[in-house]
């Protein structure tokens, strides 16, 4: 691991990051309706089918995670996952939108998120590779920030290519990944040497057990509430554009752009709350954002339809700012003091030699949340009649659940650096 802190070798490697962004925004925003649209599938159904991709990474991230952790070639042991799998992903992609028939379109998105599955891991563990502990939360801000850049992208370019033609905007993502990946590969060169245990390294399994068994609890507590903040998030996140289409009455594309100033103040946050938690601490950072993300999405609960949809002004680029935007652009900061820190928090937790590892188990939990979040919430919107309103009192719930277990979490704040290191 380098010893050294290089703002632009960060800025680089975040266009990983960017590229998983731009596809992910992309296919939350747009496949719910497909489905709805295209095959006419209710919301517990298409609930399901958006969590088809976890339950894929599901298996997929955690042993890979581990695999490149011992992988040793002439590009680095994190590079080569890059290299095939981002090829595989940009094809599978491309024909999403033009699948007219329900096998192929299944055919589509199951090659598409197996691929990203087995790139994902190595690309974020990258970060913790070539950063020293002290710096991660930056790091860590700079790398969402480029993500954010992508989502920003993907929900407000997108929005005006889906009017032209609802395949662009999934071409026009493809493109983009490959060269995101292509800069990557290019600048960023992985460490000659690797921290290396004497002892045998523990598989997921023995680590999980590890977690588990563990007497300070502090990795199990924050696993468990990364696995209700995302549940909590994915109410905005998976079926916000359907939230709009049908209990905001708005289009779909529209409703993809309202998403864009979420992901706007993301990234005006991104950096700051790293700083914000190198400096008064990751827990108190993630705390604040909890309870302010919870009391962002009840307050969209209990405002009326009239109120959210009340147009304020009407900027450039980001088109009509209705109230609900607000609310979003105060959730995009929320996100952010949770987000940016939590991940720097779990890799510190942990040696260098098993970074790759509990980056995994960081993936594990966030994922069988987004498997449990779509599953959960689609069937929740049936059980009300198709309310989709619903969801912003569902997760002000999950949120709290995860504040409480932050509480407990004594371990992962930034680890000082000894002279000379």
């Amino acid at each position: 691991m380098s010893s050294r802190f290089n703002y632009g070798r960060i800025f680089l490697l975040g266009f990983g990051f960017f590229g998983v962004s731009v596809l992910n925004a992309l296919y939350n925003s747009y496949v719910p309706n497909f489905l709805q649209s295209k095959f006419s599938l209710p919301p517990d159904i298409i609930g399901f089918f958006m969590a088809l991709d976890n339950i894929a990474a599901l298996f997929i991230q955690p042993l890979v995670g581990v695999w490149s952790d011992r992988v040793r070639t002439s590009i680095g042991r994190r590079i080569p996952f890059i290299l095939i799998g981002v090829p595989v992903s940009a094809v599978a992609f491309g024909f999403i939108p033009i699948a007219s028939i329900l096998p192929f379109f299944v055919a589509s998105t199951t090659s598409f998120f197996l691929a990203m599955a087995f790139w994902r891991t190595p690309v974020v563990a990258l970060m913790p590779d070539i950063t020293p502990s002290p710096n991660r939360s930056q790091a860590n801000g700079i790398i969402n920030l480029m993500g954010g850049v992508g989502g920003i992208i993907a929900f407000l370019a997108g929005s005006s290519l889906y009017k032209i033609n609802p395949a662009l905007p999934f071409w026009v993502g493809s493109g983009l990944v490959i060269i995101a990946a292509l800069f990557v590969f290019l600048f960023i060169k992985e460490p000659k040497e690797y921290e290396e245990s004497k002892e045998e390294q523990p598989n997921m399994i023995e680590s999980l057990l590890e977690v588990v068994n563990d007497e300070d609890k502090s990795l199990l507590r924050i696993l468990l509430a990364i696995f209700f903040w995302f549940l909590g998030y994915s109410a905005i996140e998976a079926f916000f554009t359907l939230y709009a289409k049908n209990h905001l009455g708005i289009p779909v594309e529209d409703g993809s752009r309202l998403l864009g100033h979420l992901s706007l103040f993301f990234v005006l946050f991104a950096l700051p709350s790293g700083l914000l938690g190198g400096r008064i601490g990751r827990r108190v950072t993630i705390l604040s954002g909890i309870l302010l993300l919870a009391a962002v999405i009840f307050g969209i609960y209990i405002s009326p339809i009239q109120i959210l949809t009340t147009v304020l002004t009407k900027l450039p680029v980001l088109g009509e700012i209705p109230i609900i935007s607000l609310f979003l652009m105060t959730a995009g900061i929320a996100w952010a003091l949770i987000n940016i820190n939590s991940l720097p928090m779990v890799v510190d937790m942990t040696s260098a030699a098993r970074i790759g590892t509990f980056t995994g188990l960081y993936y594990l939990f966030s994922t069988l949340s987004a498997i449990a979040g779509p599953i959960s919430n689609g069937a929740i919107i049936r059980l009300a009649n198709n309310n989709y309103n619903i969801l912003m009192l569902f997760a002000p719930i999950t949120l709290f659940i995860a504040f409480v277990m932050m509480l407990g979490v004594k371990r992962g704040e930034a680890q000082v650096m000894e002279p000379g290191n």
